[in-house]
């Protein structure tokens, strides 16, 4: 059978959903063409190859390329003060209402060009790739008016230009309200259903093809249910997927809301409830743990991990990267996070930022697992059993990292 490259010896982890645990082959064989799969599993059961190139992978470990579901990673400035005020006392709601938090944020963005935002933004993409991550999810949310989002979503997709990188982009119009709509929450929903979204969406539905999904920040320094459930039902009008921001800082039944809408992720959860577990598991919507916020701002209420295991409910974690409260740009690092904070198992650890991480963006169907016909986004590792990946801080047994420019 012809193909482009073969790895031989290898130790594969395919996350394959119908294995057990990370459905390991100790003697592996995987063999691409066009930059998809045609085959992935034991050497004793693989075709016989012809290829230009074969990799003899000496016994390491390949799994699937890493992803990160959650990111913020276009925005302006930094938020360096503002860990200063936090390690001083003040909380993340304290800074928020005071002027800083997302607002602060919001005025940096609003102040660089496009080209400056891709360039401030690179070496945060940089690092996650060089840990083998493949796939990321990329927000707005900063920009808060027509312009600066637009711009901001730009930003995003310009990303996938300058680097080896699949870039998922969500539109997250309502994350904070911007000074000029100060005192009128839903004059500003008003405008992100009636301009943003319909300027963001696909070009069948009269937009620029800018995102790929809508987000929103149902909290009580963000947004009202009332007002989120507007933002879904006109993402869903332009046929935009969405997911939340839920429960991080209270219980306002965020996530219960966003499996109303069939939504692909609930995030953050740490004070979801009974019912919002119910309804996620009912909806099939991931929930992305986001260790990295949990760590920053000092949270002490853990999302209720043991329910969404009972429940069924997928977990994936993410980075978070962001100005404010996860200024994290290592996947390697949230899942040793996700594991001594959460008590994630190793095996729930790795399937976080592969499997059920591609789940949560609704790629699924083409990565995230080592099987024939998907996209083939490899991570290959100088370790010499997965749990290094989670047991280890600050060090990085990336040995190589294959993208397939296959969208």
């Amino acid at each position: 059978m012809r193909c482009d490259r073969v790895w031989i010896k290898a130790r594969l982890a395919t996350l394959a959903e119908a294995a057990p645990g990370l459905g390991v082959v100790e003697d592996g064989v995987i063999a691409a063409k066009d930059g998809r799969i045609l085959y992935a599993g034991p050497a004793s059961g693989a075709p016989s190859f012809e290829a230009p190139e074969t990799i003899d992978c000496d016994g390491r470990w390949i799994t699937p390329g890493l992803i990160d579901p959650h990111t913020h990673l276009i925005f302006g400035g930094d938020r360096a003060h503002e860990f200063e005020l936090r390690l001083a006392g003040a909380s993340y709601e304290e800074i928020a209402r005071a002027g800083g938090g997302i607002v602060s944020t919001m005025k940096a963005t609003r102040e660089a060009t496009e080209d400056q935002l891709v360039a401030a933004a690179l070496p945060r993409l940089d690092a996650l790739i060089a840990e083998g991550m493949t796939t990321i999810e990329v927000k707005s949310g900063y920009g808060l008016s027509l312009e600066h989002e637009l711009k901001s979503l730009r930003a995003a997709r310009g990303l996938a230009k300058a680097r080896p990188v699949l870039v998922k982009t969500t539109f997250l119009g309502a994350h904070a309200l911007p000074p000029e709509y100060k005192g009128d929450a839903d004059g500003y929903i008003d405008l992100v259903c009636r301009e943003m979204i319909p300027a963001v969406a696909a070009p069948e539905f009269g937009g620029e093809g800018l995102a790929d999904a809508v987000d929103g920040f149902c909290e009580g320094i963000g947004f009202s249910p009332a007002q989120i459930r507007r933002v879904f039902e006109t993402a869903r009008a332009h046929g935009l997927p969405v997911k939340l921001h839920a429960e991080q800082l209270s219980n306002l039944n965020g996530a219960a809301l966003a499996a109303e809408f069939g939504a692909l992720s609930a995030d953050h959860l740490e004070h979801l409830d009974e019912a919002g577990i119910a309804a996620m598991a009912k909806a099939g919507t991931t929930a992305v743990l986001l260790p990295g916020a949990y760590y920053f701002v000092r949270e002490t209420k853990l999302p209720p991990i043991e329910a969404l295991r009972a429940a069924g409910v997928p977990l994936a974690l993410a980075t978070d990267c962001n100005p404010g409260t996860s200024p994290l740009t290592s996947l390697l690092l949230t899942m040793n996070m996700a594991a001594t904070l959460f008590r994630l198992t190793v095996d729930e650890c790795l399937a976080g930022v592969i499997r059920e991480a591609a789940r949560a963006l609704g790629v699924l169907a083409d990565r995230g697992t080592l099987e024939a016909g998907k996209a083939c986004d490899l991570a290959i590792w100088d370790v010499e059993r997965p749990a290094e990946l989670v047991y280890r801080m600050g060090f990085n047994p990336l040995h190589a990292r294959v993208w397939s420019a296959v969208s």
